[in-house]
């Protein structure tokens, strides 16, 4: 007997349905709320076009904190890994760097940052959570050292600034995040890094009797994590075209929350690439709306907080809705077979 052929009631189905795609109705909704509240000013192009703009470096940090927290691995250092590559995109060509290297050399120390934030945790055995901060802060002590707490300015050339230019009407940063979503999709359905990852966050052991080296695949996984966020920064630098030590924390906190929400959808019970891209527009169309309805400045951070706190446990029931799932499938087929004489077909 196949464990899919258990009947489902209606309420089950729309159950099911609302689980997968809770989030994307949400934003649907929230649309169509601000809409009505601000018709003038909220479906605009100048809006839908700065959110696309200014939250694009969003979407690429949450899925820079996707990337280990599939293997149940947390980069803390993300947000700091953004703030010093934004500093250092300008810095180097104040210097009189290319462009072009500048960039290759801020990528670069984001692949290092990833291998010393794996190498610690696969090798050295530091908890993801201690190490990740401690290599975070020492970012933030080099980027503080290397600024003396002024903005760095300099002239940047237009292929620079293009970066964040448009492509015809479409802000080049949310193609990035688009392209990115796509890339990492097809790695993590359908590539077996992408899934020994998987195996990895759900049961180490089991992934050791497979054959599958936590120390190789957790270490790629930070490495990939941190170049992305090295390159969220090269974007927000061509956003800001001013570098600053104080930027990039801020950007920590609302990426671990799309990851954490985007488990609840999609694919409730585990993070997953399109679940954690509709977080980040949930989160963008929210904080958009209430800024139009004259919402105060702490208004963003206590709405990201809160909703960190709402997806933690979101999060958790849908992973442990899934285990239960799983188990009762299991026991089912068992039954049946154990009835019938028939072996279990998965």
């Amino acid at each position: 007997m196949s464990r899919d052929t258990a009947p489902l009631t209606l309420g089950g189905v729309v159950t099911r349905a609302l689980s997968v795609w809770g989030l994307l109705v949400l934003l649907v909704l929230l649309i169509i709320v601000f809409s009505l509240l601000k018709p003038d000013t909220f479906l605009t192009y100048f809006n839908i076009r700065s959110i696309l703009s200014n939250k694009s470096v969003q979407a690429l940090a949450a899925l820079s904190v996707f990337i280990p927290m599939v293997a149940n691995q947390f980069d803390l250092s993300a947000g700091f890994n953004i703030g010093i590559s934004q500093v250092l995109a300008i810095g180097l060509q104040g210097q009189g760097w290319p462009w072009w290297a500048a960039v290759f050399a801020v990528l670069l120390m984001g692949a290092l940052v990833g291998l010393v934030n794996g190498t610690l945790i696969t090798r050295v055995k530091i908890d993801s959570f201690i190490a990740t901060l401690g290599t975070g802060t020492v970012l933030y002590g080099l980027n503080a050292w290397y600024t003396g707490g002024q903005q760095v300015l300099a002239s940047l050339p237009d292929p620079f600034l293009a970066i964040s230019g448009n492509l015809w009407i479409i802000p080049a940063p949310s193609l990035y995040a688009l392209v990115v979503s796509l890339l990492l999709w097809i790695v993590f359905e359908y590539l077996p890094l992408g899934r020994y990852l998987y195996v990895l966050g759900a049961s180490p052991r089991a992934a050791e009797l497979n054959g599958i080296s936590a120390k190789k695949y957790v270490t790629l996984a930070f490495i990939a994590a941190g170049t992305l966020a090295a390159f969220a920064g090269i974007v927000l630098q061509s956003q800001l075209q001013v570098g600053q030590s104080s930027v990039g924390q801020e950007y920590l906190l609302p990426a671990f929350t799309a990851a954490l929400l985007g488990a609840t959808s999609i694919r409730p019970g585990r993070v997953n690439v399109w679940g954690t891209i509709l977080a980040v527009a949930v989160l963008a169309v929210t904080v958009a709306g209430l800024n139009q309805l004259g919402a105060p400045f702490f208004v963003e951070p206590l709405f990201n907080g809160s909703m960190l706190i709402l997806a933690v446990g979101l999060a958790v029931q849908a992973a442990r809705r899934r285990q239960r799932r799983g188990t009762e499938a299991d026991q089912a087929a068992a039954t049946a077979s154990a009835s019938s004489g028939a072996p279990v077909t998965e």
